[in-house]
């Protein structure tokens, strides 16, 4: 393989398999208010938090760890002044005191915090202005969760992003990902490159997982799936991703290992092939391998829409899912290729409607597709060119599920926060 390609793919790996205690939003916006508070260098008395509408939509219903089941914008910039810790990006919430925790929650009753939308053109677009006395500090996070693009203290810019480094805040081309090429970098990669990041993945996605499962989080969709349905591996696949969401979505205390800035998706392209390998008693090897193959598929499904959308992000991971299950499976770029098709002409019509419990069941339905998809294939059925939005070739229809969701469903983005805003 390309010695660039191959190195490329490394790079994309690491820099998107990162750990983050909880939803990916309100922590983002805990990492913004820890970073304007040690600008400031003192905890301010008022704070203004201008954020876009996607960041809205994701922080409204979504429980923060460490709050004692806290939700929303002003909660999460409490935890974040008084806990956070700024060097720690996604996980800068994780380790609190129940003191802090008691602190965090007296401090909302005493700050004068106000929300504001951004109403920009940027899709992930979080300001804090913190004030104490006559000083004030200013911090942007912008495209990219812990993309700080501005830092500002008393009219002084501290730091600026130019725009080019706006535009180019990832370090890797990811339009050199295509399903051919990560096939062939599956087949070919030399584990010792990818152990430690994939080994985390499955530990801590694992782990959270089975706190899902034993224990009472959210609508509880992976035990009703394993009570309803039994334990079927088809039915365990779903229900342990599901229960991962079920946990973080109702403010579990664990960390995820995430992809494409979401732990959900992060979830739903592991943990069903994590399931199948259990299984079939793959190799750790084996496993690895099959594990490349969901979290890039999913991050090349994921790159041409963007980070927050009104298309809900599990069903790319739930096609991830669908490619890794038909590798460990044994199949190779054309049974992973009609996988990916079929499993998005399933489910493509599923929105975002912000984090919440009922992710867990978008969750499920979109691992269903990628299962059903692959066993579609082997039953020599496809979806075909000119269903719906499919067209010839998996890149192709790619190509259309990163214009729907980037392009067409803008408008429905705004409907969807003007509805969820009125509730």
């Amino acid at each position: 393989m390309d010695n660039t390609i191959y190195n490329n793919y490394i790079q994309i790996l690491k820099e998107e398999l990162i750990p983050a205690m909880g939803c990916t939003e309100p922590i983002s916006i805990a990492y913004c208010a820890a970073k304007v508070r040690s600008v400031l260098n003192d905890i301010p008395d008022k704070v203004i938090i201008e954020v876009s509408g996607n960041i809205l939509k994701n922080v409204k219903s979504v429980i923060i760890p460490n709050t004692n089941g806290l939700k929303g914008i002003k909660a999460a910039v409490a935890l974040g002044i008084i806990a956070g810790n700024e060097n720690k990006a996604l996980e800068a919430i994780s380790n609190i005191s129940e003191e802090k925790k008691i602190e965090a929650k007296n401090y909302l009753d005493v700050c004068d915090m106000k929300v504001l939308n951004t109403d920009g053109s940027e899709v992930l677009d979080i300001i804090i202005t913190a004030y104490k006395n006559k000083e004030y500090a200013k911090v942007r996070i912008c495209r990219s969760h812990t993309n700080i693009v501005w830092i500002e203290k008393n009219g002084e810019v501290l730091y600026q992003h130019n725009d080019s480094d706006l535009n180019e805040f990832q370090n890797t081309n990811r339009n050199l990902l295509s399903v051919e090429k990560i096939i062939e970098f599956a087949d070919s990669v030399y584990i010792q490159d990818v152990e430690e990041i994939i080994m985390r993945q499955i530990q801590y996605n694992s782990n959270i997982s089975n706190e899902g499962i034993k224990n009472d989080w959210g609508a509880n969709i992976g035990s009703v799936l394993l009570k309803v349905y039994g334990d079927d591996i088809k039915n365990r696949a779903k229900a342990a991703a599901a229960a991962g969401s079920d946990a973080r979505m109702s403010g579990c205390e664990l960390p995820v290992i995430i992809n494409s800035g979401s732990g959900n998706q992060g979830m739903t392209c592991s943990l069903p092939v994590i399931e199948y390998s259990r299984e079939l008693g793959s190799t750790k090897d084996e496993l690895i391998r099959a594990l490349v193959v969901s979290n890039l598929i999913t991050i090349h499904l994921k790159t041409g829409i963007g980070r927050l959308s009104a298309y809900c992000g599990a069903i790319s991971a739930g096609a991830g899912a669908g490619a890794g299950i038909a590798y460990i499976l044994g199949g190779g770029y054309e049974e992973v290729s009609h996988t990916i098709v079929n499993a998005l002409a399933i489910t493509s019509g599923i929105i975002c409607d912000g984090a919440k419990p009922s992710c867990a069941g978008k969750i499920a339905a979109a691992v269903d597709a990628g299962i059903l998809g692959y066993y579609m294939y082997k039953q020599g059925q496809q979806f075909r060119r000119g269903d719906g939005i499919i067209t010839a070739g998996v890149e192709n229809t790619i190509h259309n599920i990163n214009r729907l969701g980037h392009d067409g469903m803008k408008e429905t983005d705004k409907e969807i926060i003007s509805i969820m805003l009125e509730n």
